[in-house]
């Protein structure tokens, strides 16, 4: 059963279609259905949905986990 990764524009109804967005590979986000990501399974949308970000700020390492991600839900098909 095929997978994808979608979340809620941060403009709300003035995006088209609904204001979802779907996640399309690449750092990129599409309100276009068509062109989302397809994952052939749950494990590897889940992976790609809880990606962190860590920098490293003088003798400080920071984590975390930007809202878009932190936003998003995978979905079935």
């Amino acid at each position: 059963m095929p997978f994808h990764i979608k979340k809620t524009s941060i403009l709300g109804s003035a995006v088209p279609t609904s204001g979802e967005e779907y996640y399309s590979g690449d750092n990129s986000w599409s309100n276009e259905y068509s062109k989302r990501k397809i994952y052939s399974n749950k494990a590897d949308a889940d992976a790609q949905a809880a990606t962190t970000v860590t920098y490293t700020l003088g003798d400080k390492t920071i984590t975390y986990q930007p809202d878009w991600w932190k936003n998003s839900t995978v979905v079935t098909e």
